[in-house]
């Protein structure tokens, strides 16, 4: 009992630091955790990577390949669905309806299934036309196959660990989401090379290897996370009851256009890749490999931005809607500072980070030029992740959505434009993308500062949030 209690005495202080203690050092509480976990993880997948570069070219090209779908799940998973997940736990909690806060974990389940077996069939089905149309072929088209069929098995695991990690940050519980990251990168990081390369007895797989490892983990942890949230211990409690309309509303009006974000900014990799492509494999390689550091970014993003939602939507529920905004541009500054430093440093000496996976002097050459070109925008990235996040909190998603709508055009379609029919260099393919992060990020500016992303009648949000902490 007195643990229960101790559990509920902590939850009630989280909140109450949302709603009035100082905005960066509460920030900083809800995302420095999963700031370094996801670090942890990210140097799993960069290690995965200098994993299969040993099993030669063709493979590192064939996980370049399948890497932009693999982000795209996980980011639909985690920031697009998961953020319209922890934005209505969020707002639920801000204005005291903890029965809601209890019955979303359900509804989440049930989300996560639904959107996991539409990825597993989707991608094990579809995925080698879209290799090839990519411009893999060969031993490459060979690798990206087999690779994905073996990580993609795992899609619904990998969506109820997201979405029950996203319930648990809307509360602000973020030391449980942080340790089953961490876990998994502990694991991971044996594991793959076993599996891979194999160990005495154990048979190496190559590069299936690495995509069982992964499936393995997802499987164990989604196990690990429901029995976590059916045993209470979180504050909360997963149990069936009857589905409400009213709560998948309230989790995909904003998780929609939050995925349907996500969703653009890998069309718009994709879609870059396949331009890319008509330069040579080397050049996708190289393109691949280097734009992988701007998916190295979005876990920094990512935890930045979950402290962000947590906390405006806690806020926007219980009517604070200044202290919202405040909370937002506190958000968007650290994002930019973090983001920048590492933008600057790796325009400036490249070979930092290509070197890590290639000697290749082709691979080298193009993946040194995207990143002298786009690494010093990283500030636009930034601005935009913040404000997306805080969007996302507030439930006002629709103009952030048409910004990312405008880079996908520049980038994607002017970029796909300018190769195929204007015969373009690379130089000038990647000032196009350079570009269109930078109008992303003003019209993000532009719609905070006009109150587009905000609810108006902010005195009856207020009044209804006191009467709702006062009970």
């Amino acid at each position: 009992m007195k643990i229960q209690n101790d559990r509920q005495d902590a939850k009630r202080h989280m909140r109450e630091q949302m709603l009035s203690g100082p905005v960066f050092s509460t920030m900083m509480r809800l995302a420095l955790p999963t700031v370094a976990v996801l670090a942890a993880q990210t140097l799993v997948n960069v290690a995965e990577t200098y994993y299969v570069s040993f099993l030669g070219t063709p493979a590192l090209v064939g996980v370049s390949m399948v890497f932009p779908l693999w982000m795209l799940m996980t980011m639909m998973a985690a920031g697009g669905i998961g953020g319209g997940v922890a934005s209505a736990v969020a707002r639920a909690a801000g204005a005291g309806r903890h029965d809601d806060v209890n019955a979303l974990i359900l509804h989440a389940v049930v989300v996560a299934v639904v959107f996991g077996l539409l990825f597993s069939v989707s991608v094990i089905g579809f995925g080698p036309v879209l290799y090839a149309a990519l411009g893999g072929s060969g031993e490459a088209l060979q690798a990206a196959q087999t690779y994905s069929i073996f990580v993609f098995i795992a899609a619904v695991p990998i969506w109820i660990v997201n979405l029950l990690s996203a319930v648990l940050r809307g509360v602000g519980n973020v030391k449980v989401p942080a340790m089953v990251t961490f876990i998994g990168a502990i694991v991971l990081v044996p594991l793959s090379p076993l599996f891979i390369f194999g160990l005495g007895p154990i048979k190496g797989l190559g590069i299936a290897g690495a995509g069982v490892a992964v499936s393995l983990y997802y499987w164990l942890a989604a196990l690990a996370l429901l029995r976590y949230m059916a045993s209470g211990r979180a504050g909360l409690r997963l149990r069936f009851s009857p589905l409400r309309g009213r709560l998948f509303g309230d989790i995909l009006k904003v998780g929609v256009l939050a995925a349907l974000g996500t969703l653009q900014l890998n069309v718009m990799v994709l879609l870059v890749t396949g331009a890319v492509g008509r330069f040579g494999l080397d050049a996708i390689g190289g393109y691949g490999t280097a734009s992988r550091l701007d998916y190295v970014l979005i876990p920094v993003l990512f935890a930045m931005g979950t402290a962000i939602l947590t906390m405006v939507g806690t806020n926007v529920g219980a009517g604070q809607i200044a202290r919202a905004r405040k909370i937002a541009w506190v958000g968007v500054a650290v994002s930019v500072t973090i983001v920048e430093v590492i933008g600057l440093i790796v325009a400036l000496f490249p070979a930092l980070w290509m070197g890590l996976f290639t000697q290749d002097p082709a691979i080298m050459q193009t993946g040194s030029l995207y990143l002298q070109i786009v690494a010093p925008l990283y500030v636009a990235t930034g601005v935009v992740f913040a404000l997306s996040f805080a969007a996302q909190g507030s439930g006002y998603m629709w103009r952030i959505f048409l910004a990312g709508t405008v880079r996908l055009l520049i980038a994607a379609g002017g970029g796909w434009v300018a190769v195929a029919y204007c015969h373009v260099s690379l130089t000038t393919l990647f000032a196009i993308i350079a570009a269109a992060i930078v109008i992303s990020a003003v019209i993000c500016v532009v719609t905070e500062l006009s109150g587009a992303m905000w609810p108006r009648s902010e005195g009856s949000r207020s009044q209804r949030g006191v009467a709702e902490q006062a009970r």
